[in-house]
């Protein structure tokens, strides 16, 4: 809220600024008495504007330096003279002498034309010759123009206050010429002079509505201490969160460090298995050669064992048969 505050005053002071840049491109006021009836056209001004809401009117709004305006001031004056016949008021405003009216009305080029009918406005944008003027009002074509807004009619709220900001402007105007005509400071000069002061004006008003609104919405305790708890609960939240993911990181390392031992420990059985079948393979190769040598022994033995001769040979067979001849018997 208090950030919304100071953003409407900066907003304001920026508006004000806008508006007297406006009002000093306007250039100087034309001397005169606004608010009386010359001829057959209505000057009006901010005390009598309000006249404008009763029966028909047509208001132009003109500046005297204006090169339009200065063009169609003879078909309005004619179109003045016509006026009691056409049942209407006319009349016109110096923009550089009323600027709140060019503020209440939002005129942004010159010369603009308004017709008010029982305070309902509607903008002209036709021709400015006398004879477009009053077939206007004779044949009743106001009637297929879309009226203004209620919320930018000249009578509304937000015009008034958009009046006081141009009736601002103008002050600020006065100002600018005392600088440039009585001092002799340079228009540049002037102009740094303004926006430096509508900065500092707006960081003031946006400081006061910052005060105010303190002062008319005070936070209140309860509030405060829900803000802390809520505070304190996330506080805790996050602790919480941050042991988790440490105890995670810690059974993460004892996952990795047992890993590491059962790493080492299948080494460690590996080199004794292999270890022993070395040496199981090594006593196995002391056997072989054990036995490699005792049939060599044996070999050895049979090859050096006497080959009977045959006289042995021939008396062996005859026991034989002796042997057999007398089991036949």
């Amino acid at each position: 809220m208090a950030a919304g505050a100071r953003r409407a005053g900066l907003g304001a002071a920026v508006t004000a600024l806008l508006a007297a840049g406006l009002v000093l491109a306007l250039g100087p006021a034309e001397v005169g008495s606004p608010g009386e009836q010359r001829g057959h056209v209505w000057v009006l001004s901010a005390a009598n504007w309000s006249l404008v809401l009763q029966g028909q009117w047509m208001v132009q709004f003109y500046a005297p330096w204006c090169p339009a305006c200065q063009q169609i001031e003879a078909a309005w004056e004619n179109f003045a003279k016509e006026s009691e016949h056409l049942d209407i008021t006319v009349g016109k405003v110096d923009v550089t002498q009323e600027p709140g009216l060019s503020g209440r009305f939002f005129v942004t080029t010159l010369p603009t034309i308004y017709h008010a009918k029982d305070g309902v406005f509607r903008r002209y944008r036709g021709s400015r010759t006398s004879e477009d003027l009053r077939g206007y009002i004779l044949e009743r074509k106001w009637e297929a123009v879309e009226p203004v807004a209620g919320w930018k009619s000249p009578s509304s709220i937000m015009m008034h206050g958009m009046a006081g900001l141009f009736h601002f402007s103008g002050w600020i105007r006065q100002i600018h010429s005392y600088f440039t005509g009585t001092l002799g400071i340079h228009v540049w000069g002037s102009y740094a002079i303004f926006i430096l002061s509508t900065l500092l004006i707006g960081l003031i008003l946006g400081l006061i509505l910052v005060l105010i609104a303190d002062c008319l919405c005070p936070s209140k305790p309860r509030y405060r201490e829900e803000a802390s708890e809520l505070i304190e609960r996330e506080n805790a939240e996050l602790t919480a969160v941050e042991e988790v993911e440490e105890a995670e990181e810690f059974s993460a390392n004892e996952l990795e460090e047992a890993a590491e031992e059962k790493e080492d420990i299948s080494d460690g059985e590996d080199g004794a298995k292999s270890s022993e079948e070395a040496n199981s393979s090594e006593d196995g190769s002391e056997e072989d050669s054990a036995v490699d040598e005792g049939s060599g022994t044996e070999e050895t033995e049979d090859i050096c064992e006497p080959q009977p001769t045959d006289s042995e040979t021939q008396s062996s067979v005859r026991q034989r048969k002796s042997q057999v001849a007398d089991n036949g018997l």
